[in-house]
């Protein structure tokens, strides 16, 4: 266990030097391996690890969700779905910033990326927001509390990456993501009438859009509930009917979805030869940055593992006699700690392999500890002094401060506590959905 401890030590220490994650968990997975075995036997395991990454069918589903949420993005789907939910929510008090909320939501359905929304949101939503006089604080929160349901709305890729570290299923843990989901976006919804019940002035309304601009509206949202139930419903089984009978594997959805997404921005004119290559090689950058860190994860898994720190951590609590929530409440506390200085994929990666055996020993269900890492690992994007999707923000608008940002946050974050104590209350609303399978 002294071993594993100041391996992990090493990474954090490594990471704070500014070293890539990917490189950090690997040179520390293959000293302190080549340490517990021997030299030769430590260079084959990274050596079998990245050919059998490589060849890994069931990786292939990475760069498919990525090209999807790429070509979505080229396509324009962003500015209908504000579109659509400005015409039905605009007109309330702070009505743009829920509609903001909503927007972000349609749009990480198919996008996958929290960053990728915040950023996208960021440019349709921010100039609307101004032009009706919305206070920096409030539009910012929202773009960047919004841009988090990136990663928990299926598809989700650092769903994906949970399921393919700890061999969960990923069409339970993408159905799992649905109530939780639709609950983040009710809460981020809340806490945008309560900035305005504190704060009036920072929210005016807009005008309000009649019927018929509100129905035209909704005819620029087809696209986007055609992808959504190709991808969702070819993975669940219910395109598997006469005369379709189509279900998918993650993997197939995926490819669809990618091929959806591709025929939906050249049908609307929107993708030149220039835009598919740019997507092209972002994708391949995008693939290649992640398997770099899959593979340092796995090697420091490898270590930690052979090192026996989950079973010395099994003892330990046994030893202590800790209730198994206490245990969970520990862990959340270190991931929401995690949060304030770590990239959030980096910290899943980082903190997965050793706490995934702890808490499955302790009888918790994998898919309900994925989505619950999830939502704290969404937390960590708005949470000082990181807070990924505020920087992200920070840099797209250039004219709001950092701290105007964390300011206007604020309530959404104290919500998101909300939900993780509500999920962790009531685990039922996580594991409903894939118990229907």
């Amino acid at each position: 266990m002294t071993a594993s401890l100041i391996g992990f030590g090493a990474v954090l220490v490594l990471v704070l030097l500014r070293m890539p994650i990917a490189f950090a968990m690997g040179l520390v997975g293959l000293v302190g391996f080549a340490l517990e075995t021997n030299y030769r036997a430590a260079i084959s395991m990274v050596g079998r690890l990245v050919i059998d990454t490589a060849q890994d069918y069931g990786l292939s589903i990475v760069p498919l969700f990525i090209l999807m949420g790429l070509f979505v993005n080229k396509g324009g789907i962003s500015r209908e779905l504000y579109a659509v939910s400005n015409a039905f929510l605009g007109h309330l008090k702070g009505g743009l910033a829920m509609a903001t909320i909503v927007a972000c939501g349609g749009f990480a359905a198919i996008s996958g990326s929290s960053l990728a929304t915040a950023a996208t949101m960021s440019k349709v939503a921010m100039p609307e927001m101004r032009k009706y006089g919305y206070a920096d604080s409030l539009s910012t929160a929202s773009i960047a509390a919004g841009g988090t349901l990136g990663i928990l709305i299926p598809p989700s890729v650092i769903l994906v990456i949970y399921g393919l570290l700890t061999e969960t299923s990923i069409g339970k843990l993408f159905i799992a993501g649905i109530i939780p989901g639709a609950l983040g976006i009710l809460l981020y919804l809340a806490a945008v009438r309560l900035s305005i019940w504190r704060r009036p002035e920072d929210g005016p309304s807009a005008p309000r859009a009649a019927w018929p601009e509100r129905i035209a509206a909704l005819k620029g949202v087809w696209a986007v509930l055609l992808l959504f139930f190709l991808v969702i419903g070819g993975l669940y089984g219910v395109l598997d009917v006469w005369p379709i009978y189509l279900t998918f594997s993650p993997t197939e959805a995926a490819g669809m979805g990618a091929m959806g997404a591709f025929l939906i921005a050249v049908f609307r004119g929107r993708l030149s030869f220039t835009d598919i290559r740019e997507v092209l090689t972002e994708t391949t950058l995008t693939t290649a940055s992640l398997f770099a860190v899959l593979i340092g994860a796995w090697i420091f898994s490898n270590f930690v593992n052979i090192a026996g720190l989950p079973e010395a951590l099994r003892s330990l609590v046994a030893d202590l006699g800790l209730a198994p929530w206490m245990v969970m409440a520990i862990i959340l506390a270190i991931y929401i700690l995690l949060g304030m200085v770590f990239e959030s994929l980096s910290m899943l990666l980082l903190t997965v392999p050793i706490f995934f055996p702890l808490v499955t020993g302790l009888g918790f269900d994998p898919v309900w500890f994925g989505i619950v890492v999830v939502v704290v690992v969404e937390i960590s994007l708005i949470t000082p002094p990181v807070g990924l999707n505020v920087f992200i923000l920070r840099g797209v608008v250039g004219d709001v401060s950092t701290g105007t940002i964390f300011r206007g946050v604020t309530p959404f974050w104290l919500v998101d506590i909300l939900r993780l104590a509500i999920l962790l209350a009531a685990p039922g609303l996580v594991l409903y959905l894939p118990s229907m399978m």
